[in-house]
């Protein structure tokens, strides 16, 4: 079965439920965007940021963790393996 980006920010959605989210862009961009917040730790304040490898474990650690179908799990861990590594390049 392969998942949306739709799929796959409902699952996010689950996890991180206290987020909002950008209506305002398509799933794929808001995934991408939100995962990269995340990851950048930009809704901490700049004292008491985590580095980007800390948010990365935690983030998979989360999602390892939680009830969702394995297929879910497997395809966030994958895009945030994939913006993580992308962030690390900038």
């Amino acid at each position: 079965m392969k998942l949306t980006a739709l799929n796959l920010l409902e699952s996010y959605k689950n996890l991180w439920s206290e987020r909002t989210l950008p209506s305002e862009l398509s799933a794929e961009e808001t995934l991408h965007q939100v995962i990269k917040r995340e990851l950048l730790d930009e809704l901490t304040h700049p004292r008491l940021r985590k580095s980007q490898n800390e948010k990365y474990y935690l983030a998979v650690e989360r999602i390892v963790q939680s009830s969702l179908e394995l297929a879910h799990k497997v395809e966030l861990i994958k895009r945030y393996t994939q913006i993580h590594s992308s962030i690390e390049g900038e």
